[in-house]
């Protein structure tokens, strides 16, 4: 588990390499379990689910309630990381020798270690799992290409066959139109940003929830 938290923080820490620094950032990230929450059998394996009429019986409703808790947990990093991969886009034109990239490497280190280290060692296993596929969904690349592209191949190569030791793929994809569990995962988005409980930030690639749900209702309809 320590491998997995690290792998968590080294993602955000290399994504802000070269960036601009922002000294304090005061933005609100969203819905957090307080240290007094506990979400109880985190490992339950979520079957395939449809959420869009009726009521759940339940046991559905309690495995819902335990992914709805792990979105909540996940999005706001997901949601930073997005952000984050912005301002290095746009300081990486700023920064032109070693020494600078370096400075900056530091300063931004210490930026997030003193801010966001403890709360990511507190994810489990499972958010482990559901803030991957966050981040491919609001950065349109999966951990293991941002790890590869800001780092080398080799690291990032070793990184995901660590992680895979903790049943978490760091080349996994967000895929609401093939894996049920995140067909979930952008209903309690959808309805997060309605209710004005995360912030909406816009994904990499626009996701047509209507025509998600109706994709999930034909197939709930063709089992019949």
């Amino acid at each position: 588990m320590k491998l997995i938290k690290f792998l968590l923080f080294f993602l955000f820490t290399t994504l802000s390499i070269n960036a601009q620094v922002i000294p304090q950032d005061t933005t609100k990230m969203g819905y957090e379990l307080g240290d007094d929450e506990y979400i109880p059998n985190d490992t339950i394996q979520l079957p395939e689910v449809l959420v869009y009429k009726g009521k759940m019986d339940p046991e559905a409703r309690k495995q819902f309630l335990i992914l709805q808790n792990r979105v909540y947990k996940t999005y706001p990093y997901a949601k930073l990381a997005s952000e984050r991969l912005s301002n290095l886009n746009r300081g990486m034109a700023n920064l032109k020798t070693n020494k600078e990239k370096k400075r900056y490497f530091k300063i931004v280190e210490n930026y997030l270690s003193d801010e966001f280290e403890a709360k990511l060692k507190k994810l489990s296993r499972k958010q482990g799992q559901i803030l991957v596929k966050l981040i491919h969904r609001q950065t349109g690349t999966t951990t293991y290409e941002l790890v590869k592209n800001l780092k080398s191949g080799w690291k990032a190569f070793w990184s995901n066959t660590a992680a895979s030791m903790f049943d978490i793929n760091l080349k996994t994809k967000y895929a609401p139109f093939e894996v049920n569990e995140d067909y979930l995962i952008e209903t309690i988005l959808v309805r997060a940003f309605d209710s004005g409980r995360l912030q909406n930030q816009n994904p990499a690639k626009p996701v047509d929830y209507d025509n998600l749900t109706d994709s999930w209702e034909s197939r709930a309809e063709k089992l019949k």
